[in-house]
């Protein structure tokens, strides 16, 4: 049994010195060798071996990473004290630098960000800070990874979390803004009741255009149809006057005719209902005639007489 005690004392220290030697770096990891306390070499992923003792791995995180920068209380340029968190988003692109030029990085870029985040928000106003979120987070990343370049480190963006002004401030800012969704309110209403005028006096007066417009064709219209009709009326009467003169003329008849219808118009004309009958001008051709015919008449009855006696011989 005593002579098992020695072998099983190398066994012990050849399982150490393979644990020692056996590391396995993760694909997201990169390995920092130091061999007798002295930078050697970067370790990729992977199964890797050093030497037992005087080889010594430190393993560093690639993937991006995010540090929370504790709230802490800023005075803007208007002097108004308002409290300000933010986060920083960085990754490592150089291990070595990372390791060996700063301590402890966390630490650094908080107390970094910190003092840049006073400097950004005292050159402005606290209107302009309330709303130049973008403008902070950009020129405060800017700065930050220009310093932490030393550091291989490479700070991808920087977000403010929030920013609250004091109490009384936003009672203020509150009351204010109340104020201003009141006047956009009034504003809006007063917008649309004058729209709504203005829509009801253009319905108006479209409505008077075509109103007008409708009357003065049904007055073109109508216009239009008493022409036609007085048109053809005359047309109807030429017809009927062309008509009568030519059978006149077709008939051929005696002057003792026309003075007899010219007398029965005349009489036509006297009953009518009028107070005053103006004469034409060739009544007195007209009784002329008469006259005439009355002597034709005359004679020819006294002829008549004379054949009378002479047959009773």
């Amino acid at each position: 049994m005593e002579a098992m005690w020695p072998l099983i004392l190398l066994l012990v220290f050849a399982a150490f010195i393979v644990g020692s030697a056996v590391r396995i770096v993760r694909p997201f990891e990169r390995g920092l060798v130091e061999r007798l306390g002295k930078y050697h070499h970067t370790a990729d992923p992977g199964l890797r071996l050093i030497w037992p003792i005087i080889d010594k791995m430190v393993k560093v995180d690639m993937r991006e990473r995010v540090i929370d920068v504790p709230p802490q209380r800023v005075i803007t340029e208007d002097n108004v004290v308002v409290e300000v968190d933010a986060v920083v988003y960085y990754r490592v692109i150089d291990p070595v630098k990372v390791v060996y030029n700063v301590e402890d990085f966390n630490v650094a870029v908080t107390k970094l960000a910190q003092t840049n985040l006073r400097n950004q928000i005292g050159d402005l106003n606290l209107d302009e800070t309330l709303t130049s979120r973008e403008k902070i987070n950009a020129a405060l990343g800017q700065i930050l990874d220009e310093a932490t370049d030393k550091w291989g480190v490479k700070v991808t963006r920087v977000e403010i979390q929030r920013i609250d002004p004091p109490v009384d401030i936003t009672e203020a800012m509150s009351k204010q803004m109340k104020a201003e969704r009141e006047k956009r309110a009034l504003i809006l209403e007063a917008e649309g009741i004058r729209q709504s005028e203005i829509t009801k006096a253009e319905g108006q007066k479209q409505a008077a255009i075509l109103q007008a417009e409708g009357q003065a064709e049904a007055i073109q219209k109508v216009a239009d149809a008493e022409k036609y009709q007085k048109i053809a009326i005359a047309e109807g009467e030429a017809q009927a006057i062309k008509t009568v003169f030519q059978a006149i003329h077709e008939g051929r008849p005696t002057s003792e005719l026309i003075t007899l219808k010219y007398l029965e118009a005349l009489a036509g004309i006297a009953q009518g209902q009028a107070t005053k009958i103006f004469m034409p001008v060739e009544l007195s051709s007209v009784l002329g005639g008469l006259a005439a015919m009355i002597e034709a008449s005359q004679d020819a009855r006294e002829g008549e007489k004379d054949r009378g006696p002479s047959r009773a011989a």
